[in-house]
C-alpha cells in the first residue's frame, strides 16, 4: 500500500471511530436538561423499590408496582403531547374557564422549579381526553374502573387513603399521623383549579381519571384530603377544573 493511501485510510478509520463515539454519547432526549428532575421534596417509601420512567418532556418519575397495575408515584408534570406539540399553559382565569380544548397550569400560576417538581402541574380534562395523548407512551390516564381496582387491592375507600399518602406532614398540613405510604403511591396535596380560584394545596389531591360521565359534561375523578374520616370515593366535577394525573402503565 503507498504511503498517501495509508495516511488516508488512517484518517478514515479516526473519523469513523470519532462519529461512533459522538453518537453513542449523545442523548435522545432532554431529560438531564430538565431543570425539575432531582428537585422533587416528596418522601417516597425507602422500604420500596421503584423504578422510573421519562415521558416526552425530557421528564423523570418514580413508578412503583401495586398489586397488578403499575403506578406514576408521582404528578405528571408534561407540557407536551406524546407527538411533542405543547399543551397551552393558560394562566387567565376567564379563558382557563371558558375552555373546551385541553390546557394545564401550575398551581396559583408560579414558575417555581420545587413546587413544580414535588407537586406537578393541573390539567383540565380536555387534556386528559385529547387524542394525542398526555401520558408517555405505554403509559395511560387510568379509568375509573383502574382507580377502583387499585383502591380495593389497598383495602377499600377507607383503608386505602391511608395507604397512599405521603407520610409525615411535610407537605400534608394536618391530620396525617396514620399515613404511611406503604402502597408506595405516594399522594400529595396539590390542590386544584376552578376558574379564577386556586384550592386546597397541602390539604388535599385530586387526580382526573379518563371516564367521562354519561351527562359528557362532567368526568370522574378521585381525592384525598386531610379530613380524618376521609375515603377516597369517586366524584364527578365539570371538565374546566384542573387536576393532577398520575398515569398507570398499559
Amino acid at each position: 500500500m503507498k504511503k498517501e493511501n495509508r495516511i488516508w485510510f488512517f484518517l478514515l478509520v479516526v473519523i469513523g471511530f470519532t462519529m461512533l463515539f459522538t453518537t453513542n454519547c449523545t442523548k435522545d432526549d432532554n431529560t438531564a436538561d430538565n431543570p425539575t428532575n432531582g428537585k422533587t421534596s416528596a418522601l417516597f417509601n425507602p422500604k420500596l423499590a421503584y423504578s422510573t420512567l421519562t415521558d416526552q418532556d425530557g421528564n423523570s418519575y418514580k413508578t412503583i408496582r401495586i398489586g397488578t397495575q403499575t403506578w406514576m408515584a408521582e404528578n405528571l408534570r408534561t407540557t407536551k403531547y406524546r407527538n411533542g406539540e405543547f399543551i397551552p399553559e393558560i394562566t387567565d382565569s376567564i379563558e382557563w374557564g371558558n375552555l373546551k380544548t385541553g390546557a394545564y397550569c401550575n398551581y396559583e400560576n408560579r414558575n417555581s422549579t420545587e413546587m413544580i417538581a414535588t407537586y406537578g402541574r393541573l390539567y383540565n380534562w380536555y387534556t386528559v381526553s385529547d387524542s394525542r395523548n398526555i401520558s408517555p407512551l405505554g403509559w395511560h390516564v387510568p379509568t375509573n374502573d383502574e382507580w377502583t381496582t387499585l383502591i380495593t387491592y389497598l383495602g377499600g375507600e377507607t383503608i386505602a387513603i391511608m395507604k397512599m399518602k405521603e407520610k409525615g406532614e411535610m407537605h400534608w398540613s394536618l391530620f396525617n399521623e396514620g399515613s404511611d405510604n406503604s402502597s408506595g403511591f405516594t399522594a400529595l396535596p396539590g390542590g386544584w383549579r376552578w376558574g379564577l380560584y386556586f384550592m386546597s394545596m397541602g390539604d388535599g389531591g385530586y387526580w382526573w381519571s379518563s371516564t367521562q360521565d354519561d351527562n359528557k359534561i362532567t368526568a370522574w375523578y378521585r381525592n384525598l384530603s386531610i379530613q380524618p374520616d376521609e375515603t377516597i370515593k369517586p366524584y364527578i366535577l365539570l371538565k374546566e377544573c384542573g387536576f393532577s394525573v398520575h398515569c398507570m402503565k398499559d
